[in-house]
């Protein structure tokens, strides 16, 4: 829903609002619409958070190598920003294809006689046409979001544990699950809340068109430009709502499973 709200027309808006949107889509495309370009996701995945976190542990240990080997508060945003960077090779092509299934979702609820490409031949047309950079479409929008966004997302998530520490006078492995959660569930909403527009950037240069010549948002100052003029500041927080609804349980889950695992793996 989010992807649809942000890859929308700004002139001619297909949905209203996130209930329309949801409206709609279930009416036209039943249940599955809701996971419409979910394959690209679902493939990707474990790659991507592999990356994700295997950079991040690899960020803090060289960090670490560099000081003390205790990361300072500071230290831990820089991890994060480290992170973000390394991941976004591994998202962006997972975020590409499914913002390309999801606006051509769009296209075909505005012209049901629009024949919907599949994932496979959406793959196959970026490469025929942009060669190994077709995955990459947008790449530069993905890092100005992830590299900040990840140095707010990890290092807040550190801080909050760190603050939690102290006032409880207990180790980062004693913190319950719920607590964990809690924080996680922060974090995330500190990602998207302080970084949005540049995700409605990122999306609006993925969903736009594969062919180069044919792009309206070619580069991530001219998507700036074009979509103030188009709508003001009001367009860089399409799509707000469902991804914050998401974002606590989503990030809580992830963080707290993570740095739980991560605690028993070391206690081995």
């Amino acid at each position: 829903l989010k992807v649809r709200l942000q890859a929308q027309s700004i002139a001619n808006p297909v949905y209203n609002g996130l209930v329309d949107c949801f409206k709609k889509t279930v009416s036209k495309e039943g249940i599955k619409g809701l996971y419409k370009g979910m394959s690209s996701p679902l493939v990707g995945q474990m790659a991507f958070r592999a990356t994700l976190f295997s950079a991040l542990a690899q960020s803090k240990l060289f960090l670490a190598s560099q000081g003390t080997g205790k990361l300072s508060q500071p230290e831990f945003f820089v991890a994060g920003a480290m992170t973000g960077a390394a991941a976004s090779f591994a998202e962006g092509p997972i975020d590409f294809y499914k913002s390309q299934m999801q606006v051509q979702a769009i296209k075909h609820a505005e012209n049901p006689s629009m024949k919907q490409p599949n994932m496979m031949e959406t793959v196959k047309r970026s490469f025929a046409l942009n060669g190994v950079k077709g995955p990459f479409q947008g790449l530069g929008a993905t890092l100005l979001r992830n590299i900040p966004a990840n140095a707010v997302y990890f290092g807040s998530f550190e801080c909050f544990k760190g603050m939690a520490c102290e006032q409880y006078n207990c180790k980062t492995s004693d913190l319950s699950v719920g607590a964990l959660f809690g924080m996680g569930g922060l974090a995330g909403s500190l990602y998207w809340a302080l970084l949005f527009p540049a995700d409605v950037i990122k999306s609006k240069m993925m969903s736009d068109a594969i062919a180069f010549p044919d792009r309206k948002y070619k580069t991530i100052l001219s998507s700036i430009q074009g979509l103030y003029k188009e709508g003001g500041i009001a367009c860089f927080y399409r799509g707000f709502m469902p991804c914050m609804l998401r974002s606590t349980p989503a990030n809580g889950i992830m963080l707290m499973t993570v740095d739980k695992v991560r605690n028993y793996i070391d206690s081995l």
